[in-house]
């Protein structure tokens, strides 16, 4: 399993606003991005994001700026990994066929759906409705997943001074 770099970029974003020396104070876009030396617009969507999902706050105006919603205890790496994850297609057989009544889950267990057969031929791989290999893999996804979901952001800055150095120095 591999995450995007977007997933990346959203953990690396809610550490930063976990870590900062005043928390309550507002932090901006450009400062997250200088600070990872990433791309300040591909940053701006996924801060966006993050705020419709309600994990930052946003202030607009002159003073205006960003800080997370919640405290690091109450944000589950798990529950957030599903919620911007855009698939979880370890392999074809994982994936969609794209019509709307096979659209996946956000947020509610794993979001994945078996290809379905269209007509008389199988969409993808030629031995998904017999293959086992689906299932092995389906347990390693759950597996990863339930792994994120015991930890909280707080768990992952419980070295809070070490990582304001990184960032802050």
């Amino acid at each position: 399993m591999r995450l995007t770099n977007y997933s990346d970029y959203a953990l690396r974003s809610l550490i930063y606003l976990a870590v900062r020396p005043e928390p309550e104070t507002l932090a901006n876009i450009s400062d997250i991005a200088d600070s990872y030396h990433i791309s300040k617009s591909h940053l701006t969507k996924i801060i966006h994001q993050l705020g419709q999902l309600g994990y930052i706050e946003s202030v607009r105006g002159k003073n205006g700026g960003i800080r997370l919603a919640y405290a690091p205890k109450d944000i589950n790496l798990g529950v957030l990994i599903k919620q911007i994850e855009p698939d979880f297609d370890l392999v074809e057989c994982f994936a969609t066929t794209g019509d709307s009544d096979n659209q996946k889950p956000r947020a509610e267990g794993l979001p994945i759906t078996f290809i379905s057969e269209e007509g008389s031929k199988p969409i993808g791989c030629v031995i998904t409705p017999a293959c086992q290999l689906k299932g092995v893999f389906f347990e390693a996804l759950t597996a990863f997943i339930a792994v994120l979901e015991k930890y909280t952001l707080a768990d992952v800055i419980d070295n809070k001074n070490e990582l304001k150095q990184f960032l802050f120095s």
